[in-house]
Parts: C-alpha cells; sequence; structure tokens
C-alpha cells in the first residue's frame, strides 16, 4: 500500500502488542468467576473467553472505537510520536501492574496514555474534554452499576430459589454460568478491543491513509479482536487468584450474577459508545454479590488496594507517556 512507512508498520505492531497485552492483563475479568467457583477449569475457562472475545466485533458496532480514536485527543494533531508514547505509557504501566498481580485497567492506562502523550505534544488544546469527562464518569458509574445490578440479582434469585434445595441451585448455575461467562467475555471484547481499533484507524488517519473521514478498517477490527482474543488465551493467572477469590468467596449462583450484572454493564456503555473498565466492572459486581451475602464476606482491604490501582491509573499512565514524548523527542530531530 502507498504511504506505508516501516514506522507505522511498527507501531502498529506495537498497538496489537498493546492489544494482546489487554488480554492477558484483563483474561482475569473473564473467567474469575467460572474458574472460582470450579464450573471450569482454567486452561478450558481460557479458551471458552478467547472465543467469545474474537466474535464480539459481529455483535456491538464501532462506537467506543471512535470514542477513543478521535474523542479524546483531536485526531488532527496525532503523529506517530504522539502514538508511541501513547502506548508505551499504557503497556508499561500494564506490565507493572501485572507483574503486581493489580487488576488495574488496561482501559484506563490507555486513555491516561492518549492523555499524556496529547498535553505534551499540544498542551490542554489537544484534549477532547467530552471524552474525558465521559470516560472519567463512568471509572465511578461502572462498578457502581455492576454493583448494585449484581446485588439485585442475587436478592432476586435467592428469593426465587427459596425452596429449592441447594444442590439444585448449585447444578442449575453450573449450567448457567456458562451462558453468564459468555456474555462477559463478549462485552468484554466489544469493549476493551476497540480501543486499540481506535489507536491504529486514528494512526492510519494521521497518515492520510483512509481519505478525510475517521473510520475504522474492517482488517483493523479483525486484526485487534484476533489480538485480544490470543492474550485472553494466554491468561492472567496472578489476577485470576486476586479476582476470583481474594475478594470473596463465590458459589456459581453468586458468580452468574457477578458475570450477568458485569456483562449487562458493558452491553450498555458499548452501545453509548463509552470506554469503560472491564476490571471496575467486574469487581464491583463481585464485591455486590460478596456484600449481598453480608458485608463482613467482602475483604475491604483487598478491594480498597484495587480501588487505589484504579484512582492512580490514568494519572500513572498519563505521567509516562508524557516523559516518553518527551524522551524521544530528545533523540529525534
Amino acid at each position: 500500500m502507498a504511504g506505508v512507512s516501516p514506522i507505522l508498520v511498527t507501531l502498529i505492531v506495537v498497538a496489537l502488542l498493546f492489544d494482546f497485552l489487554n488480554g492477558l492483563h484483563d483474561a482475569a475479568n473473564s473467567i474469575a468467576t467460572i474458574v472460582s467457583t470450579r464450573v471450569l477449569r482454567p486452561q478450558y475457562a481460557v479458551f471458552w473467553a478467547a472465543f467469545f472475545n474474537f466474535v464480539a466485533f459481529a455483535v456491538f458496532g464501532l462506537h467506543v472505537a471512535n470514542t477513543v480514536g478521535s474523542g479524546i485527543v483531536d485526531a488532527h494533531i496525532v503523529d506517530d510520536r504522539l502514538v508511541f508514547a501513547a502506548l508505551a505509557g499504557a503497556i508499561v504501566w500494564n506490565v507493572v501492574t501485572w507483574l503486581l498481580g493489580i487488576p488495574s485497567s488496561s482501559s484506563h492506562a490507555l486513555i491516561g496514555g492518549l492523555v499524556g502523550a496529547g498535553f505534551g505534544k499540544a498542551g490542554t488544546s489537544a484534549i477532547v474534554w467530552a471524552g474525558i469527562i465521559k470516560t472519567s464518569a463512568a471509572i465511578v458509574l461502572s462498578p457502581l452499576l455492576g454493583f448494585f445490578l449484581a446485588l439485585l440479582l442475587v436478592l432476586a434469585v435467592s428469593w426465587i430459589c427459596l425452596r429449592a434445595a441447594p444442590i439444585t441451585v448449585d447444578s442449575t448455575f453450573r449450567v448457567l454460568q456458562f451462558v453468564s461467562a459468555s456474555l462477559y467475555s463478549l462485552g468484554h471484547g466489544g469493549n476493551d478491543a476497540q480501543k486499540t481499533m481506535g489507536v491504529i484507524a486514528v494512526l492510519l488517519f494521521s497518515h492520510g491513509l483512509s481519505g478525510d473521514t475517521f473510520h475504522v478498517p474492517l482488517w483493523v477490527v479483525l486484526s485487534c479482536q484476533a489480538a485480544m482474543a490470543l492474550g485472553t488465551l494466554f491468561g492472567g493467572w496472578r489476577i485470576v487468584h486476586t479476582m476470583g477469590s481474594k475478594i470473596t468467596r463465590l458459589t456459581p449462583m453468586q458468580g452468574f450474577c457477578a458475570e450477568t450484572g458485569g456483562a449487562i454493564t458493558l452491553f450498555l456503555a458499548t452501545a453509548l459508545g463509552v470506554p469503560v473498565s472491564t476490571t471496575h466492572t467486574i469487581t464491583g459486581a463481585i464485591v455486590g454479590v460478596g456484600a449481598a451475602r453480608r458485608v463482613s464476606a467482602v475483604r475491604w482491604n483487598v478491594a480498597q488496594g484495587i480501588v487505589v490501582a484504579w484512582v492512580i491509573t490514568m494519572p500513572a499512565a498519563a505521567l509516562i507517556s508524557a516523559l516518553a514524548y518527551f524522551g524521544v523527542g530528545a533523540f529525534t530531530p
């Protein structure tokens, strides 16, 4: 293709690497509950999640990709250096939190990376504040919505199953958890993979390879979904342990309610084009089902540590990407 430079190809590969790491880092979001309830073994659960991660492109539109590509920083100021710095900030923060077993948000690491690099290039004029406000509001609203939906589902299911034998309830929800895990993995693939699509699409736009109008080519959609699914296959076992057992112990019924509440939240956010954090969403839902049993069933010290990671993710990734932007500038004309 005319106009394709080695730098552009390298940046697309780096973006797909981020997408792979996103799947690796956030695999726990899709499979933590179904693994912790022992409905599926980990090696089977990652295949299950990866499949639904990939096919999500056939279900959802590209509203989130459009938000990330043109609704965080002005698409007209994007260049190779800015994209590299944004991806560097997000990847470094993802690797650090993955090594520490902290379920931080890959989504907000990428948003923070874009903001930091955009600010490094053009100051506050580069930032699309409407998109930042929408994304920042989702930091609070997505886990809260996941919490309340999961809590309501547990209460409703408990009332419906009041007279049923415990063994019947357990066996029924072991089957139903396959459905809820599929829906959550579908929501995960639909929302998270689109963020990298937006980055690659705006990169192509900056090189004049997508015409005068910002859009996401089909090959970008398929590549990003495949990279995320591949990352999910490798799993994120440190984070699975935190999400699946350290916050609260789950039964199949509770796992079903957590996944369903989280999936509904993701479906709504994706339809509205809001790049939410799947980590925030499933954590809020898991806390909700634990709190429905009793407040003391939730290990609030673990949840508190996760919340701290949420708060610092965007500014930490932004700082790293800003430093990367200026660092690259020091070695290039």
